[in-house]
């Protein structure tokens, strides 16, 4: 199973990660968001079915993606676009993918 994890990641949590990687520390995947409202902004609750719908699914057409959470396909068209921009799901000559089966988020909210 792979799981990516989503994150709130600083520039210096970023290269740490970076140098591990290069002295074969295995990382796991990740994508990291530079705040947490940059996270939320990008993942909104239609994005997350969305992602939901596509966890762990071979490649589909955006037509598929909307068949299967019962929207529109141009606004599945849209957030499709706006996930792809993020880095978050990819497009191949099949379709688009989201090439993962889990998704584990990890952020800390601490004290002002």
């Amino acid at each position: 199973m792979t799981t990516v994890t989503l994150s709130v990641a600083s520039r210096d949590d970023l290269t740490a990660r970076a140098l591990a990687a290069f002295d074969g520390k295995d990382q796991g995947a990740h994508i990291s968001f530079a705040s947490a409202e940059l996270l939320w902004q990008t993942l909104t609750r239609k994005r997350w079915e969305l992602l939901h719908a596509m966890t762990g699914q071979d490649a589909m057409s955006i037509r598929e993606a909307a068949r299967r959470v019962g929207r529109d396909v141009k606004a599945v068209h849209g957030d499709v676009q706006a996930l792809i921009q993020a880095g978050v799901i990819d497009r191949t000559d099949d379709g688009i993918v989201f090439p993962y089966d889990a998704v584990h988020v990890d952020f800390m909210l601490k004290a002002a």
